[in-house]
């Protein structure tokens, strides 16, 4: 059974970080570790443990008020170890030359973030086989 999870929310002006309303690559990385904790509670019954990323990609910037979906995917397993890809996208953009809550939705999803790593569940705490 493959097991993909996927969460869409909007970055707002707390994730601001940078002048321009840029947010912080790091907040990628934070809803990958999001969604590998529902992929390791699909897997094994259990939140597991963020072991490493292996490669990370930042491909276009965020904003506050861009909506955010991050994906992602179980690739490989060991164990107790499991392989994840992950995929960040822009798929909504405010509009504030239009008014000051216009937005569009993408045709097309920019991708934002690309990532890959590894997530430990202990054998003790895994409940599903």
């Amino acid at each position: 059974m493959a097991h993909k999870s996927i969460i869409r929310l909007r970055m707002s002006s707390h994730d601001a970080h940078y002048g321009g309303n840029l947010v912080d690559g790091a907040r990628m990385l934070q809803l990958f570790g999001d969604v590998a904790t529902e992929l390791l509670i699909q897997r094994d019954g259990d939140e597991g443990l963020f072991k490493a990323y292996d490669n990370i990609e930042f491909m276009a910037p965020v904003y506050a008020g861009d909506y955010i979906e991050a994906e992602g995917e179980i690739v490989s397993e060991g164990n107790t170890s499991r392989k994840m890809v992950f995929e960040a996208r822009k798929v909504i953009v405010p509009r504030p030359d239009i008014s000051p809550s216009a937005c569009d939705v993408l045709e097309e999803p920019i991708v934002v973030c690309r990532a890959s790593g590894t997530c430990v569940t202990p054998k003790n705490c895994q409940r599903k086989k």
